[in-house]
């Protein structure tokens, strides 16, 4: 069970703790109770830990959201159907529109925050996408280690 401390409207807790029962989500709307505060449908915040190897099993397809993924530690892969990004210094991120299929490698122990939110404008997006990220190609990429 989910813990949270709400002093006055402030409220304290661990991601990892608080996201271990829900694939590292610990805020959004499949938060329950509803009454609690990071039970909302504005986002949703993932804390992933992922172990060196570790990787997606299928292909995400395109959502309703966009998303951003800042790295924390470790060295982390994201790939597109146009290209991989790496995420190899800590604040690298990426950025992708909710029309955007992913997958995504581990290649070290890796932290990733992951943040997801109904896109308002494109145009905003664009103008942003994908600064701070190391463009690789990778051809071992989706290979099984």
């Amino acid at each position: 069970m989910v813990q949270f401390v709400m002093q006055s409207h402030v409220i304290t807790g661990n991601a990892a703790i608080d996201a271990a029962e829900r694939r590292g989500w610990f805020v959004g709307e499949f938060i329950t109770p509803t009454d609690d505060p990071r039970s909302t449908s504005a986002l949703e915040v993932k804390w992933g830990i992922h172990v060196a190897g570790d990787r997606r099993a299928q292909w995400a397809g395109p959502s309703d959201s966009a998303t951003l993924s800042v790295l924390i530690s470790g060295r982390f892969w994201l790939q597109f159907p146009d290209r991989e990004v790496l995420l190899a210094d800590l604040g690298d991120y990426v950025l992708w529109l909710p029309e955007v299929s992913h997958s995504w490698w581990a290649e070290a122990d890796s932290v990733v925050l992951t943040v997801r939110w109904v896109a308002e404008s494109r145009e905003r997006f664009n103008r942003s996408f994908n600064h701070g990220c190391e463009l690789a190609d990778n051809p071992e990429f989706g290979q099984n280690p």
